[in-house]
């Protein structure tokens, strides 16, 4: 156990999330999602498992740690649903408010459509598989900065 570091978070994550650059994009994905394969065409090439989380543990402790960039519309990303992309189900509202949570403020994620998610992944840093059983508990987030203290 380390001080201030949220105990969800395995040393490998912690690893992954520290190695990681601005702008660089972190996966977040639920069982179903082909995630050994997507993984092995990161930039880290192994999967990354917190297997005993659901989406919005999941997230709510990489954003203890992981800033999400202020740059760009694109900071975080749903996976759409298909034939329904504008519907937001419970998992990807669970998301949501973690992100509100971690920012302060409300901040909306893009939705990206199924195949496109996939070849986003496919370029990612690394892909984390989480224990979310529901479908659609996909997302993706970009690594932002932080800014020197005053």
């Amino acid at each position: 156990m380390l001080k201030g570091i949220d105990n969800r978070l395995n040393a490998e994550v912690l690893f992954a999330l520290r190695a990681m650059g601005h702008g660089d994009t972190l996966v977040l994905a639920d069982t179903n999602f082909p995630s050994d394969s997507i993984a092995r065409s990161t930039v880290l090439g192994d999967l990354l498992r917190m297997d005993n989380l659901t989406a919005a543990e999941a997230a709510a402790a990489v954003l203890s740690v992981l800033p999400l960039d202020t740059f760009v519309d694109d900071f975080a990303g749903r996976m759409e649903m298909v034939g329904a992309p504008a519907e937001v189900p419970p998992v990807q509202a669970e998301v949501q408010a973690a992100i509100d949570a971690a920012e302060g403020r409300p901040r909306p994620m893009i939705g990206i459509e199924r195949f496109d998610f996939y070849d986003r992944a496919r370029d990612a840093y690394a892909v984390i598989q989480t224990g979310e059983r529901r479908f659609y508990g996909c997302f993706i987030f970009r690594k932002g900065v932080i800014p020197p203290e005053a």
